[in-house]
């Protein structure tokens, strides 16, 4: 069994955020073969192609901590039923200036958690969206809208609900199969 490197990006940037919550229990619940790390976004200025001859150290840094891991994993909330600006301003970062896209070819799987009802739906669905047009292959066979309660995960990652220990560990059992298949048919270059 092959060993992946994934980097996973949080959408929020609060300190409390239930998505890093959930993020903390993903990594907790994954098979043995995904290594995984947060790749942090909330230093990242914002993106202008103005940039683009000279990008800042930083976000030389993060563009480069996408290259080198396997597959990205997108925790994120939805700030009013869109992706936050945050994430969509790391993404441009990683995959501008044209032709030189940290994400191309690289496996990525999207899950949220919401205390509403839906649970980011629809910024999942803008993501996905977006991660498409960055040639991304994205993990749809299994979608994840997490309905957050008081309780549900705590800061250390531990899930209260067995039956959403259980689905969140099948979802990054899935996850982890895509990965591999992915990287199988598509191998990284280098």
């Amino acid at each position: 069994m092959s060993k992946y490197k994934v980097g996973y990006l949080v959408g929020s940037l609060a300190k409390a955020s239930i998505n890093r919550k959930l993020a903390k229990a993903l990594v907790r619940l994954a098979p043995a073969n995904l290594a995984l790390h947060e790749i942090a976004i909330g230093e990242l200025p914002l993106y202008s192609y103005d940039y683009d001859a000279d990008y800042p150290e930083v976000a030389r840094r993060f563009k480069q901590a996408i290259a080198d891991v396997d597959a990205v994993l997108f925790v994120t909330p939805e700030y009013n039923r869109s992706i936050p600006g945050a994430l969509k301003n790391a993404i441009d970062w990683a995959s501008r200036p044209w032709g030189t896209n940290a994400f191309t070819r690289k496996p990525s799987g999207v899950i949220g958690t919401s205390p509403g009802a839906i649970g980011t739906a629809l910024a999942q669905q803008q993501l996905r969206a977006v991660l498409c047009f960055c040639n991304s292959p994205l993990m749809s066979t299994l979608e994840a809208y997490v309905h957050f309660t008081p309780g549900l995960i705590d800061d250390d990652g531990n899930v209260s609900e067995q039956r959403t220990s259980d689905f969140l560990r099948k979802y990054m059992q899935e996850y982890a199969i895509f990965v591999e298949r992915v990287l199988t048919v598509l191998p990284r270059e280098g």
